[in-house]
């Protein structure tokens, strides 16, 4: 009996070790295996600060980042990994194996800057946001992307980057540079500005420069997407008139110092954006528009308004006649001195 009863033991024992065996070996398996060896996409994981190691691993499961998320959580825990998860902005892949994933997450390495360059920013207010990032100073930014021979080096059709830089949401290592930041959003601008674009810029009789001018004061002028079209149809027509497109965002953007208020002197005031003074367009973009008023600027609504005037919502009057105008801005603007167009 007593022999049975140590062989019974003995043969638990081994089972016990061997599942212990068989278990590490899995376990070292699965850290060293990808989730998906050949794939080439880069995934933008964000870790919050205080976020634990439960949630993370919850995440890159549901990102088709990592296979099994409860190993991934044992293993992280069993490193100790799991109080030492470096909050930041992380690009990572699913060919990358789960031990290669701990590790960048521990150490913070391969953390990212979320930049978000929103649509009407012009150069100094995106130089303004890269500079708070610490990545790069405003003035080094500045003095890149208005130096006419970067820009011919890098084929942008104009002396600046103004207007180039594709408004979007970026992620920039810690030792990405100004030119690499520079090249990112004007390598995000072409992907928008595709070939049917470019065609239909043609078709036009537009440039591809003339249409990111265009596209530029309909972003200016508003922030409603259904009038961006309108607003467009109003310069285009105006254009084909020979009329001056009289856009306070040219005037604006042509001062020094704007205190919020345009006035009668300012709308008089010669600078070579002024449209209220300027036959055409002005020479070139006033902000970075977004794919909205690109597609505006290319495909007009087809209307034969040729004024429009802002209204206490934010949207706009549109008028045919001066006299209809005139009435509209006596209605929405009677104590503004300039009015819109």
């Amino acid at each position: 009996m007593k022999k049975t009863l140590l062989a019974v033991i003995s043969l638990a024992v081994l089972a016990a070790t061997g599942l212990g065996v068989g278990f590490w070996i899995n376990l070292n398996h699965y850290l060293n295996k990808p989730a998906n060896p050949s794939s080439t996409v880069r995934c933008v994981v964000t870790v919050s600060p205080g976020e634990g190691l439960g949630a993370v691993a919850d995440t890159l499961y549901q990102d088709g980042l990592i296979t099994h998320p409860f190993k991934f959580k044992l293993v992280g825990r069993l490193k100790k990994y799991d109080r030492k998860i470096a909050a930041g902005v992380y690009e990572l892949s699913a060919s990358m194996p789960p031990r290669v994933i701990l590790d960048i997450l521990k150490s913070g390495k391969a953390r990212f800057h979320k930049i978000t360059i929103p649509e009407g920013f012009n150069l100094a207010q995106i130089a303004d946001r890269i500079e708070k990032t610490e990545l790069c100073k405003k003035d080094e930014f500045l003095s890149l992307a208005e130096n006419p021979s970067f820009t011919s080096q890098i084929k942008i059709p104009a002396k600046t980057c103004e207007g180039y830089l594709f408004p979007d949401t970026y992620y920039f290592s810690d030792d990405s540079s100004c030119k690499q930041i520079i090249l990112t959003m004007v390598e995000q601008f072409r992907r928008t500005f595709n070939l049917r674009y470019k065609r239909r810029a043609h078709a036009l009789g537009f440039t591809v420069h003339e249409i990111m001018t265009l596209a530029s004061l309909i972003e200016k002028e508003t922030g409603i997407e259904a009038e961006r079209p309108i607003i467009s149809s109003v310069f285009h027509n105006r254009l084909k008139k020979n009329m001056r497109l009289a856009s306070d965002p040219t005037v604006i953007y042509g001062m020094k110092h704007y205190s919020g208020n345009i006035t009668r002197e300012d709308l008089n005031h010669p600078t070579p954006y002024n449209t209220y003074l300027i036959p055409g367009l002005p020479p070139g973009p006033i902000a970075s528009p977004g794919k909205p008023s690109i597609e505006a600027a290319l495909y007009p609504a087809k209307t034969d308004y040729l004024f429009f005037v802002a209204k206490p919502d934010k949207t706009h009057q549109f008028s045919v006649t001066l006299e209809e105008h005139n009435r509209a801005v006596e209605k929405y603007q009677l104590k503004r001195e300039g009015s819109r167009l």
